[in-house]
C-alpha cells in the first residue's frame, strides 16, 4: 500500500483497510518523540535529535523501511529550560503526521493531540484528512495535558486531574460521532458545544481510526480501557523485568475486558543503548546521563509533573531523573546487538506487550545502527 492509493474509492471499498497495529507480527515496534529537539534524551552529548525536517524525516524513513507499526510524535508547546531547553523546538503533530503521510508508505502514523488545545470538530476533520493522505494509517493519541505552562499558553486554566478526563470523554465522543454519523450532529455538553456539525469525507478506516492513550492514573487507565485501541504502561523503576511488565499488561487487559467488554493492545516505551560490548554500552549510558545529562531541565520536568522530594524518597527521585534523562523514563534496553534483540523479544514473549516504542540517545546514528545490526536479528527470530 502506498500513500494516496485509496483516493477516489468509496468507504465500502476501503472496509478492508486495517491500521498496521493490527497486523499479525509477534512484536510491534515504533519510534517515540522523533518530532522534537532532543528526542527522548535530556543530554548535552553530540548527536541528539535536532528539530529539522530532514532529521525527523530521516527517522520516519528508517521506521518505514523496517515496517514499524507506529511513528508516535510527542505533543509539546514549550521546552523545559536548562542548557538544552529540552523539547523546546519541534513540529506540531497534526501537520507533522500529514507531511509524514506523504513521505512514508507503510508505517502507522500517530497524532498526539492535547484535548484543551483544539476543538473536536477541527480535530476530527484534520485526522480524517491525514487518514486519506496516508491511505488509512492514522491513529489519534489523546492526551489531556499535564504540563500546566503549555495549557496556559492557550488562555485556559489547568483543570483538576480527573476532570481533564471528563473533558476528554466528551471530546472523543464528539469526534467518534463525526467520524461515523451520516447525519449532522449537535451537542450541548458541559465542555463543548457543537451545532449541526458533520465532516466529509469520513476517515478511510472503519468504523473509525485507531485511538490511543497513555494515561497511567486510575482515571487515565479507565479512559484508555473504555475508549482506546492502544494503551501504554510504564516500566516500574524498582523492578524492570519482563515478568513485572507482564503483570501490568495483564492487569490493564483485564480491566478493559471485565469493566468495558473490550480487547486492547498494550505498549510501552524503551530507550536503546547499543554498543559492541555490554561494558561499552553501560559506559556510554553513564556518560550521556550522569556526565552530560541536563539535570536542570529534568528537574523542571519532574517538578511540572508534580514529583518532588516531599512525595518520593531522595533515591527514588534520583532514579526517576536518571531514567528521564536516559530516555523519557522508558524501559532500559542496554547492551550488544544480541542483548538488545533478546530484551525486546522477551518484552513481547514474557512481558506480554503488543508493542514497544523505541528511542535512541543519538537518535539518527543509533537508529541506523539498530536497523543494520539488530533489526535483522529480530527478523531471524521470527518476531518481525
Amino acid at each position: 500500500m502506498t500513500a494516496g492509493t485509496t483516493t477516489g474509492t468509496s468507504r465500502a471499498d476501503q472496509s478492508a483497510v486495517r491500521h498496521p497495529v493490527y497486523n499479525d507480527r509477534k512484536l510491534h515496534l515504533g519510534t517515540f518523540s522523533s518530532n522534537l529537539s532532543g528526542g527522548c534524551a535530556i543530554s548535552t552529548i553530540d548527536g541528539t535529535l535536532e528539530a529539522t525536517w530532514d532529521q525527523t524525516q530521516a527517522l520516519a524513513t528508517m521506521g518505514d523501511q523496517m515496517d514499524f507499526e507506529a511513528l508516535v510524535p510527542v505533543g509539546r508547546w514549550r521546552g523545559f529550560g536548562g542548557e538544552t531547553n529540552f523539547n523546546g523546538a519541534g513540529f506540531e503533530c497534526f501537520t507533522w503526521a500529514a507531511g509524514m503521510g506523504s513521505a512514508t508508505e507503510k508505517a502507522g502514523l500517530f497524532v498526539t493531540s492535547h484535548v484543551p488545545t483544539i476543538h473536536p470538530v477541527l480535530a476530527a476533520k484534520q485526522a480524517a484528512t491525514i487518514d486519506h493522505i496516508s491511505a488509512g494509517r492514522l491513529a489519534l493519541n489523546i492526551v489531556t495535558g499535564w504540563h500546566a505552562p503549555e495549557i496556559e499558553m492557550f488562555g485556559v486554566k489547568q483543570l483538576p486531574h480527573d476532570e481533564r478526563y471528563d473533558v476528554a470523554q466528551e471530546w472523543v465522543d464528539i469526534i467518534r460521532q463525526l467520524w461515523t454519523s451520516e447525519e449532522p450532529i449537535s451537542v450541548d455538553g458541559k465542555y463543548f458545544t457543537v451545532t449541526d456539525a458533520s465532516i466529509a469525507p469520513k476517515p478511510v478506516q472503519t468504523p473509525h481510526p485507531v485511538l490511543m492513550n497513555a494515561g497511567g492514573s486510575g482515571a487515565g487507565r479507565h479512559f484508555g480501557a473504555r475508549n482506546c485501541d492502544v494503551v501504554f504502561v510504564s516500566s516500574d523503576l524498582a523492578q524492570q523485568s519482563p515478568e513485572a511488565m507482564r503483570a501490568k499488561v495483564d492487569d490493564f487487559k483485564r480491566l478493559a475486558r471485565e469493566e468495558y467488554g473490550r480487547e486492547i493492545k498494550v505498549w510501552t516505551n524503551a530507550y536503546v543503548v547499543q554498543e559492541d560490548t555490554e561494558a561499552e554500552a553501560a559506559q556510554f549510558l553513564d556518560y550521556y546521563v550522569n556526565q552530560r545529562g541536563d539535570w536542570e531541565a529534568v528537574e523542571n520536568l519532574v517538578t511540572s509533573m508534580g514529583m518532588n522530594s516531599q512525595s518520593f524518597a531522595p533515591e527514588t527521585m534520583q532514579a526517576m531523573k536518571y531514567h528521564f534523562i536516559a530516555g523519557w523514563a522508558g524501559y532500559p534496553v542496554v547492551g550488544t546487538k544480541e542483548q538488545v534483540a533478546d530484551t525486546l523479544i522477551a518484552l513481547g514473549a514474557e512481558g506480554g506487550l503488543d508493542g514497544v516504542l523505541l528511542s535512541w540517545p543519538r537518535y539518527i546514528q543509533d537508529m541506523k545502527r539498530f536497523q543494520e545490526e539488530t533489526y535483522p536479528l529480530l527478523v531471524q527470530a521470527g518476531v518481525r
